[in-house]
């Protein structure tokens, strides 16, 4: 059986997805087959363009056309369009695959999980990160007891693509398409994978109240001209540069505390000048801890008991180490594109099987539920509880 793919959206996401779907033949050899079918979207000129670079057969302009039409719908749509597609797609019985977060509004998140429900087809949420080896072999050892009782977290996620106040506004700057800023572009990332290392019952658990800060540095950033010409650029001798206000936050803050009592913080930003893509997770216990960076992707920093003198860097580059052996020799290193193709192979075995796939839309539902209550937190200028 080869299943039929179809794509919602053909830049950043697109171009990493299709990218997989390419890879899986050739590393990947009990993956489903995989036709790359049909790519949606609105530029006719740009799809047709797009599919001929990331091997589509056929183009759609209309999301209706396709969504009964594949044996899997991937939406990597911005956020304001992730509920409907997906939604209509499930409905038709098809297996979804969502780019994160699930939607703009906690509303449409559960609008989104009840379909997935209903449907009972396989549905994911795109939290990448839990396909990184180090996180694998991360979360085995917090499931073998290595570091103990969970006592302390902390979660960060640093870029610094806006630290120029001339930088110009995007669609991830407006709170209509975007729902909510750093918050639900980076920060679920970091609530996912928490979710995803210690959220179990035998580790640190839910977490049940947390406190949370917004912020936004600059109200309104100048406008991108044609072909994708700079403000300066577009703007004529003594011509007003057109600006457009950004609505949503660009850094937040959070303090949890978790069903156990480990205290967790987070923070993520646009405005962490010297950061590129910094996404941290460190995860202290009562025997040892572990630390990991995204930029370090390849490696593990884990201090057990007794080793109170520094940290023990591991390079997770085994043939034993998870997904290791589908790529290169031991010791060489693979990069932050792999994760995508870890991620469709276990999604669509999923789909093809019929069985399950994590993180599901319940899972992207959860880190929703956090993202809403660190808004309602901000808003109120008070802890709030979760349910």
């Amino acid at each position: 059986m080869t299943l039929e793919v179809g794509v919602l959206g053909y830049r950043f996401m697109g171009k990493a997805h299709a990218n997989a779907l390419a890879r899986l033949p050739m590393f990947f050899p009990d993956a489903p087959d995989v036709e790359r079918k049909v790519l949606v979207g609105r530029d006719e000129e740009a799809l047709s363009e797009a599919a001929e670079q990331l091997g589509f057969a056929e183009t759609a302009t209309d999301w209706r056309e396709v969504v009964d039409d594949v044996d899997v719908f991937y939406n990597l749509g911005p956020n304001h369009v992730h509920a409907e597609p997906s939604i209509a797609a499930l409905e038709a019985g098809t297996p979804v695959f969502c780019e994160k977060p699930l939607a703009p509004t906690l509303e449409e998140a559960e609008e989104m999980a009840e379909a997935a429900r209903e449907a009972g087809v396989p549905n994911g949420c795109a939290f990448n990160y839990r396909f990184v080896p180090a996180i694998r072999y991360a979360k085995r050892l917090i499931d073998d007891g290595e570091i103990g009782e969970i006592r302390h977290v902390r979660g960060r996620y640093l870029q610094d693509w806006l630290v120029d106040p001339e930088a110009p506004w995007a669609w991830r700057l407006d709170e209509e398409m975007a729902g909510s800023g750093v918050l639900g572009d980076l920060g679920a990332h970091t609530v996912d994978l928490l979710r995803f290392l210690i959220g179990d019952d035998e580790h640190a658990g839910d977490i049940e109240r947390l406190s949370g800060h917004l912020q936004t540095f600059v109200d309104e950033r100048p406008v991108e001209g044609e072909d994708g010409e700079t403000p300066e650029e577009s703007r004529g001798d003594g011509e007003a540069v057109e600006t457009r206000p950004v609505t949503v936050d660009d850094a937040y803050s959070a303090q949890l505390e978790f069903a156990n009592g480990a205290m967790g913080t987070l923070e993520a930003t646009r405005y962490a000048t010297g950061h590129k893509n910094d996404h941290t997770i460190e995860i202290q216990g009562s025997e040892g801890s572990l630390r990991f960076s995204l930029e370090r992707l390849n490696e593990l920093e884990v201090l057990r008991r007794g080793e109170n003198r520094g940290y023990e860097t591991i390079l997770v580059t085994d043939e034993d180490d998870p997904y290791v052996d589908h790529w290169w020799p031991p010791g060489h290193v693979i990069g932050w594109e792999h994760t995508f193709v870890h991620e469709n192979y276990e999604l669509l075995s999923a789909v093809e099987s019929g069985g399950e796939f994590e993180p599901s839309f319940e899972d992207g539902l959860a880190a929703q539920r956090v993202l809403a209550a660190i808004e309602d937190s901000d808003e109120r200028g008070e802890w709030v509880d979760l349910e």
